[in-house]
């Protein structure tokens, strides 16, 4: 066996159905007396619930989260926080919601809770990314990692099928990188796999019925795992495409890691056979970028650039951005074959190798 480093992170982990009633006394173990609650303005009631929850341990609500975390969102909540006298964070909901809340950890070493209300997993990293003038930056520091999560299974319930579709893809990335990433080790490989086995079960399930508790207990279950992987090794050309073309073309953050995945998986697939095999047989297909173009069709996902919003125009600028800093992959950052991966995605087309792709280019 080939030799590795293993490091956990120090987080506390509550998972079930009905556990967001254990909140309050999360935020007493944490010595959390004035804590700000964070979401986006969609979720502003969850949020509003929440704080009457706390009683006086709430401070205040800021529902102005917003997706790939915009500087003067985080400015405007840095004020309330400073205002409030905030001496913890409360964040519930997605991506955006835990965002903010990492932004203002980052700022601030407060100790954060977040109840995620989709798979985005972000939740379980150290990682945050930032849109400054239309780039969108990462960076990693303790400081920017929960001290605890807490799912509950029934704040998913009303997740529409489609939103749990693309944010379900979204966590299967995190494991498909992982698979192939560069500080990879056995016990995340095997958290990956898992991962992606319970999603690709799971998904097509809840679109079936949405009221489907196992189906969705099963979902969120996959998504911790897939989190787990993105907060452990490191991430390779898939995220970086999906940072680039979310932060510069604000594009949206589930929908984009949806359509670029299977194109991805498919650049690096030559470099890759082992980690290929293995998202296959987790996804239970023949092939792994082919089994999860079809997973996105399955769960009735669009698959295509051009439908989310990104203009034809703008393919070779995203090409330009995805090779601009250097950066690991299994495979290395072609430029050329960078923009026929974008350009195919943008089509929609079906993802090929790269011998394929020299075949027949598309134009555009």
């Amino acid at each position: 066996m080939q030799g590795f480093t293993y490091q956990t992170a120090p987080m506390r982990v509550i998972f079930g159905a009905g556990t967001l009633s254990q909140l309050p006394g999360e935020l007493a173990r944490l010595g959390i007396s004035r804590a700000l609650v964070l979401a986006t303005p969609n979720q502003a009631a969850q949020a509003s619930h929440i704080a009457a929850m706390l009683g006086d341990r709430a401070a205040g609500i800021f529902a102005e989260a917003a997706m790939h975390t915009p500087l003067d969102v985080t400015d405007r909540a840095m004020a309330h926080v400073r205002e409030l006298k905030v001496d913890g964070i409360v964040a519930i909901g997605g991506g955006s919601t835990t965002g903010l809340g990492k932004a203002i950890a980052l700022r601030t070493d407060l100790p954060q809770i977040v109840v995620p209300t989709s798979y985005a997993g972000s939740e379980m990293t150290p990682i945050l990314g930032e849109t400054r003038e239309g780039l969108k930056t990462t960076q990693s520091s303790p400081k920017i990692l929960p001290e605890t999560v807490i799912y509950d299974v029934d704040l998913t319930m009303t997740m529409p099928p489609q939103l749990a579709a693309t944010s379900g893809l979204n966590a299967v990335a995190h494991a498909v990188e992982a698979l192939y990433a560069r500080d990879r080790n056995p016990i995340i490989s095997l958290m990956a796999q898992e991962g992606i086995r319970n999603l690709a079960r799971a998904l097509p399930k809840i679109k079936s019925d949405a009221r489907d508790i196992e189906a969705r207990s099963e979902a969120l279950y996959g998504a911790w795992l897939c989190g787990s992987c993105l907060g452990a090794v490191g991430m390779a050309l898939h995220h970086k495409l999906c940072h680039t073309l979310g932060g510069t073309f604000n594009l949206p953050h589930a929908e984009t890691h949806a359509v670029i995945l299977p194109h991805a998986v498919a650049y690096n697939a030559s470099a890759e056979p082992q980690a290929m095999a293995e998202i296959a047989q987790a996804l239970g297909a023949d092939d792994a970028a082919g089994g999860l173009f079809e997973l996105a069709g399955k769960l009735g996902i669009q698959r295509s650039l051009g439908e989310i919003g990104m203009r034809m125009q703008d393919i070779d600028q995203a090409a330009d951005l995805a090779v601009k800093n250097p950066y690991w992959n299994p495979r290395p950052i072609e430029r050329d074959a960078i923009r026929e991966l974008i350009a195919r995605a943008w089509a929609g087309m079906a993802p090929v190798d790269d011998v394929k792709a020299q075949a027949g280019g598309v134009s555009a």
